[in-house]
């Protein structure tokens, strides 16, 4: 199998690590910094107190690249416009797409099979340009797990989590997934196929949704945030109006608010990549993580006035930073 990752960071990077390690036919798309440390001195990936230096085939030429059975798109979810004409070129005709983001993804309401079946999450595809450019016919559904950090160009620093889950946006458990499955297990990795990949989107989103942008807002690790009396109620508070707008949509949490708050806080003083990005002066998934939560609460009905207000004062962050330069 040939995996085309696109995006040498924190996760893209990772996961060629693993993957390459194992024998896998690996290229990397990247560019900048990371594209010429890449050719120079590999990728270097940090775990569990060893260094593994590996060497995959990487470029920024993706005609060069040329087709794939796999791209795996590690980008955040506000890059992704940017990289749609990169994908055409790694295509062949059967070729998978693996979107590898945070947040609701822009296919949610394809081959979703209920009321709102084909609709456009207009926070993360308000143009319709990933809708175009990927078709759901390709797209598997994936959860990133890992916690990892980019702490020089082509070099990762993992910090815990393995697992990848993957899912069919219809549900079926197709060959295709199966044997992407098995090549991450290969890696080491942990690849479980879920029958109903939104839900389990929601359960890693039910607390990004809310750690992340108070990090971004108060610099706060995880921790941190756990153990602050305030800090944990705004989670808490921003949490159970997830949840019901989520309960519209046919969702429910099988953990409690207080038991994923709980989990969080095990993590230790772990930065939210939200907090990574104000910190490096990078734009956030705000929009992926919040704001497309604000706006199927809107869709169904739930109002979500903690949410917005945190969406509002990040969004406020980020203008600022902007207009700044």
């Amino acid at each position: 199998m040939k995996i085309a990752i696109i995006g040498a960071g924190a996760i893209g990077g990772y996961l060629a690590a693993r993957l390459a390690h194992a024998g896998t036919s690996v290229t990397v798309i990247a560019r900048g910094a990371n594209l010429v440390a890449i050719r120079n001195d590999g990728l270097r990936l940090y775990e569990n107190g060893n260094e593994l230096v590996v060497r995959p085939d990487v470029t920024d030429d993706p005609v060069a690249a040329g087709p794939h059975d796999v791209v795996v798109v590690a980008v955040k979810a506000q890059q992704l416009a940017a990289v749609v004409p990169l994908l055409a070129p790694l295509y062949h005709a059967t070729t998978m797409v693996v979107p590898a983001q945070n947040g609701i993804p822009w296919w949610y309401f394809q081959r979703h099979g209920g009321e709102y079946e084909g609709r456009t999450v207009a926070a993360v595809d308000p143009d319709g340009i990933l809708t175009a450019a990927i078709p759901i016919e390709r797209v598997i559904g994936c959860v990133v797990y890992p916690a990892t950090e980019l702490t020089a160009p082509g070099v990762i620093r993992h910090i815990e989590g393995d697992r990848f889950t993957l899912g069919e946006p219809d549900g079926t458990r197709s060959e295709r997934i199966q044997a992407l499955a098995h090549c991450l297990t290969r890696a080491g990795l942990k690849a479980p196929i879920r029958p109903r990949i939104r839900a389990e989107i929601w359960l890693k989103l039910w607390g990004n949704l809310a750690f992340n942008p108070i990090s971004a807002l108060s610099g706060a690790t995880l921790v941190e945030i756990c153990r602050h009396p305030q800090g944990r109620a705004l989670t808490a508070a921003m949490m159970a109006e997830a949840r019901d707008v989520a309960a519209r949509l046919g969702i429910e949490f099988n953990i409690s608010i207080e038991q994923r708050i709980a989990g969080a806080e095990q993590v230790g003083a772990h930065k939210t990549s939200m907090l990574q990005d104000v910190e490096a002066g990078r734009s956030t998934e705000i929009d992926a993580l919040v704001g497309a939560v604000a706006e199927l609460g809107r869709l169904v009905g739930v109002a979500t006035p903690h949410i917005d207000a945190m969406y509002a004062a990040v969004s406020l962050l980020e203008a600022k930073r902007h207009a700044q330069g």
